[in-house]
């Protein structure tokens, strides 16, 4: 039949399905093929906690969403226009994240009386008029593929691990994405295995041609290129440019990058693919445990180092003692908090923003720190550079927080040169001549970076308080004051070396929108959506919170109303409330989901209604 073809600007599609059925891989292939075709792309895989969760419950639905477009594009989209639902399950969970009139893609072959009853189903919504709204293209999946492998050595269990290469292959289709690219990593990744490299692909054609010839898609919808700048292109996970952020980092300073970690989700990624970087000098350890990589770590670090290490929130925790034993030693560290929900073990796939407050107040004793936020996962990579250039030039730690949503999920990196990348000069303490552990820089107040060895610079550090200047072990309450006082001052005067605050939209006003971390793209999109209806309000998003840029106090005098969107319950607004001494608003989500545009869209038209204002 001759096919219609219709143009988007932009399509949000979700794979789902049990976590075997390579649903995060479909997703993934997919969002590769469209930045090679073009598109600008953001993902999100979003899967339990569980390892293998039991097959076919709703707790244990494994999805991964991405959207894409001709556009710029700076989430993982609101609600969906195309679900590639592999069981009962999957599309339970996932049904009321729909378009009206969404297309839904179920494997039939995944509603059997087990599955509808596991999913809660009492009648098959395949049957009735349960998808009355949507578009239904119900496809015995595992039936095609065991059909169209049957001339092949395979158990039934390798059989139908191919439908998610059929489902692919109707998407490519749907889309128009070119198949090749997906062809040659699977010849990559199934050379030593031919007899598994010839089903997936026969299931992938397969798909394709189905969807190419049947009825019950009329439609193919095509997704232009999008304008962006010109250059070298690379889909990255935001952990992958942490690790890609720590390597370039050493390179500019000029240092040995050391990072001493501990797995944990979802911040494990980043060891991975540290320990690919050996090639460059890198050197990492996977401790026994949180407490063992930081102090791996700060070892490094007074050894010469550009020294870091990695964790998620719990760990974080366990990090506290020895995160306060950096700031007295007043030695360079990064510390990457990879947030997901909490307390305890709470949600460790999902995201979450809910360690700012632990960031800046969780430890004993007067312990300030700088802390900085990535905005996007590409944007990971270049707050691990600056992380890199205050630890090294304050002489302290570093927090940098990101989250699970940017650590996991994906955007286009536009890949710099490195000699377009700022240097970060390192001076280590050589001259024995007027040497004193604790003799500070006029302008910046860091110590002296001494390396262990150097003839004549002998001195000690530890944990307990030293004497100004000397650096030998004091207990005078002066001298205590004194130091505490002189810390404190040298972080609150990174708030000269850190970018002003800028306002998108209007100068001054009624609300101001501000935002941090991972919440960029949702509200920089419904701040968008806005102003293209005609609504004034303003929009500020935050990359340094402590110090906070210079000029925030002076912008928030400039408006009414204060709204801060965040992934907690009012950390941030806790935050500017207690600094600057006025009410701010909160629209606070603690789902382990990211933040949505309409969710913005809708807080701000509440607050634009109530004053009957634009």
């Amino acid at each position: 039949m001759e096919k219609k073809i219709q143009q988007l600007k932009e399509a949000t599609i979700r794979f789902a399905g049990d976590s075997g059925d390579g649903m995060q891989l479909a997703g993934k292939l997919f969002s590769n093929a469209s930045g090679i075709f073009g598109n600008d792309v953001n993902t999100f895989p979003d899967y339990p906690s569980e390892i293998r969760a039991p097959e076919g419950t709703l707790y244990g639905v494994s999805a991964y969403q991405v959207q894409f477009g001709s556009n710029l594009i700076h989430t993982h989209g609101n609600k969906i226009d195309a679900l590639v639902a592999m069981n009962a399950s999957s599309l339970s969970v996932n049904l009321p994240k729909l378009k009206e009139n969404a297309i839904i893609i179920v494997n039939s072959d995944g509603f059997n009386d087990k599955n509808l009853k596991l999913a809660k189903y009492e009648k098959n919504p395949l049957l009735d008029d349960t998808l009355k709204k949507y578009k239904l293209i119900a496809i015995n999946m595992e039936s095609i593929v065991a059909e169209k492998l049957s001339h092949l050595s395979l158990s039934p269990k390798e059989t139908a691990r191919t439908k998610n290469f059929f489902a692919l292959g109707i998407v490519y289709w749907l889309y128009g994405r070119a198949t090749k690219h997906t062809e040659k990593w699977l010849q990559q990744k199934f050379a030593k295995n031919p007899k598994y490299l010839e089903a997936n692909i026969i299931a992938f054609k397969a798909g394709w041609s189905y969807a190419a010839e049947s009825e019950l898609l009329p439609i193919q919808y095509q997704v232009g290129t999008a304008k962006l700048e010109s250059g070298t292109y690379r889909n990255i996970t935001g952990n992958e440019a942490v690790a890609l952020g720590l390597t370039i980092a050493a390179r500019k300073a000029n240092l040995p990058l050391f990072l001493g970690s501990y797995p944990i989700t979802p911040a494990t990624e980043i060891l991975h693919h540290i320990s690919g970087y050996k090639k460059y000098g890198v050197k990492h350890l996977q401790a026994e445990d949180e407490i063992a990589g930081i102090a791996s770590a700060i070892g490094a670090s007074f050894g010469g180092y550009l020294a870091a290490t990695t964790t998620s929130g719990p760990g974080l925790s366990l990090k506290v003692e020895s995160i306060g034993l950096a700031i007295i030693l007043e030695l360079p560290l990064i510390v990457v908090d990879v947030q997901r929900g909490g307390p305890s073990t709470g949600l460790p796939t999902k995201p979450e923003q809910a360690d700012l407050l632990m960031a800046m107040f969780g430890r004993h004793g007067e312990a300030p720190l700088p802390i900085i936020a990535a905005k996007s996962a590409s944007d990971c990579f270049f707050m691990t550079l600056e992380a890199a250039r205050l630890a090294t030039k304050y002489m302290t730690p570093v927090i940098l927080l990101t989250d699970g949503y940017l650590a996991q999920g994906t955007n286009p990196f536009k890949v710099p040169k490195l000699s377009d990348l700022p240097d970060i000069p390192v001076k280590f303490a050589t001259d024995p001549e007027g040497f004193q552990p604790y003799m500070r820089d006029e302008k910046t107040l860091a110590r002296p970076w001494a390396i262990p060895g150097t003839p004549n610079l002998e001195h000690t550090i530890g944990g307990l308080e030293k004497k100004d200047i000397s650096g030998i072990v004091s207990q005078g309450p002066d001298n205590h004051q004194r130091m505490v006082e002189l810390r404190a001052k040298k972080i609150e005067g990174i708030v000269n070396d850190i970018p002003l605050a800028t306002v998108e939209g209007e100068q001054s006003g009624d609300l101001l929108i501000i935002g941090w971390g991972g919440t960029y793209g949702a509200i920089k999109d419904a701040f968008d959506t806005l102003r293209g209806e005609g609504k004034k309000i303003s929009f500020c998003h935050l990359t340094h919170l402590n110090p906070l840029p210079k000029n925030l106090g002076e912008i928030l005098s400039n408006f009414e109303r204060i709204l801060v969107p965040e992934l907690n319950m009012g950390q941030l607004k806790f935050l500017l409330q207690a600094k600057f001494l006025r009410p701010i608003l909160g629209l606070n989500k603690v789902q382990g989901t990211p933040l949505q545009e309409f969710e913005v869209v809708e807080k701000v038209l509440e607050l634009l209604n109530e004053k009957g204002g634009n």
